[in-house]
């Protein structure tokens, strides 16, 4: 088989991207080893630069349909006082938003279909295939007992955080962070929240997200206490953390029942890659991971999904040099801040800096992509052989 791309995972950062590619008129072929709407670990929440993105793709009215609610403000509770910024119209974004990812990736991967990508799910790739100079040009997968080489001009790795194509490839750190936290949370009904909640304490924090499947109430500590605190019943950790970070959060619980399993995830410190080579590249986790803390993930997948289909369309090595040096400059502050949030610092004047600092930095990310002119679309039989 041969194709313009190869994206190796179908998460949100992989079907975006195939997505933005195929509508360009590339032939993309997505592998995935997960099924079709499976569910993985996420904070859910969307910021204003991942809103607006959705609304330009025509994504964003299928996720308000299947009646993800709308958040039109953030709270973020300290321990002397409750900050409440309600979310201004700016944009033609006047909502927040926060799908379950068996919403969002699932319909980012059908779009994408729409759009003529080739989405395969129960496929590893476990390999690259290389050329002259040590050029990427496909991936060997493997499907049940069968095996398969599929060429491509570009390799993209989306596989995550422990990213396959990232490994094979040997992308260098860029910046390493330092801090982690671990979390475990679940999904409630009978909780009413019409905004994002952020409570934050010196021992941890709790937050609150409306999702179109529950409430999903997080609980998060330092990662070396959670190795410490998680250990065998993970349900009975997760309520005696919520109590002891916030015993008044933990009281409005009382009224509400908990939907589904507690999940958990240790923490893992940040990092940006170099998320550029040749013939490969990289989005989402694998290549830019910070600490769930500010939960921008998803946002960062998207913003960074838009900007590498860009680059790939354009097809030179100066495009791409330019994807790494937005990314970069667009991602730095944000993680570096991420990264000292998620050290729990005791000080709550200079943890409200913090989130301030991290505000103006979002600001300035959704200026850059609403400046972005709109993607030209030609007919596939023109565009496909200019991606690189």
């Amino acid at each position: 088989m041969k194709a313009d791309v190869v994206i190796v995972g179908a998460r949100c950062a992989g079907a975006a991207t195939a997505l933005l590619l195929t509508r360009a008129g590339a032939r993309v072929v997505v592998l995935d080893r997960s099924r079709y709407g499976t569910d993985t670990t996420s904070t859910h929440a969307l910021m204003r630069g991942a809103v607006l993105q959705l609304h330009r793709w025509g994504v964003l009215p299928a996720i308000v349909e299947q009646g993800t609610p709308a958040v039109t403000a953030t709270t973020f509770s300290y321990s002397h006082e409750d900050v409440t910024i309600p979310i201004e119209p700016k944009y033609g974004v006047d909502a927040l938003y926060a799908p379950r990812r068996t919403l969002l990736d699932g319909l980012l991967s059908a779009v994408a279909v729409e759009s003529g990508a080739e989405v395969v799910y129960g496929v590893t790739v476990d390999g690259l295939l290389t050329g002259t100079g040590g050029r990427v040009r496909g991936v060997t997968a493997s499907a049940g007992a069968r095996r398969h080489d599929i060429e491509a001009d570009l390799v993209i790795g989306a596989d995550g955080l422990y990213s396959t194509v990232a490994r094979r490839v040997g992308a260098a750190p860029i910046v390493t962070g330092t801090h982690a936290a671990g979390t475990l949370y679940s999904y409630w009904s009978g909780l009413p929240e019409g905004a994002y909640h952020w409570i934050f304490r010196p021992q941890g924090s709790v937050g609150a997200i409306p999702t179109n499947g529950g409430t999903c109430v997080f609980v998060s500590i330092p990662a070396s206490r959670f190795r410490q605190e998680v250990r065998g019943d993970s349900v009975v950790a997760y309520r005696r953390l919520l109590r002891e970070v916030c015993p008044e959060f933990a009281d409005r619980l009382e009224g509400a029942t908990q939907i589904e399993d507690v999940r958990g995830f240790g923490g893992h410190p940040g990092f940006i890659k170099q998320s550029t080579g040749p013939g490969w590249a990289l989005v989402g986790d694998a290549g830019y991971f910070k600490d769930p803390a500010t939960a921008h993930g998803i946002t960062d997948a998207l913003r960074d999904a838009e900007l590498l289909a860009r680059a790939a369309i354009a097809g030179t090595t100066g495009a791409m040099q330019q994807f790494e040096a937005t990314r970069l400059d667009l991602s730095r502050r944000l993680f570096d801040v991420t990264d000292e949030i998620a050290s729990f610092p005791g000080d709550e004047a200079h943890l409200q800096s913090l989130h301030r600092d991290f505000s103006r930095e979002m600001t300035r990310e959704v200026r850059a992509l609403a400046a972005l002119e709109p993607l030209s679309c030609p007919s596939p039989s023109s565009s496909a052989r200019h991606v690189a």
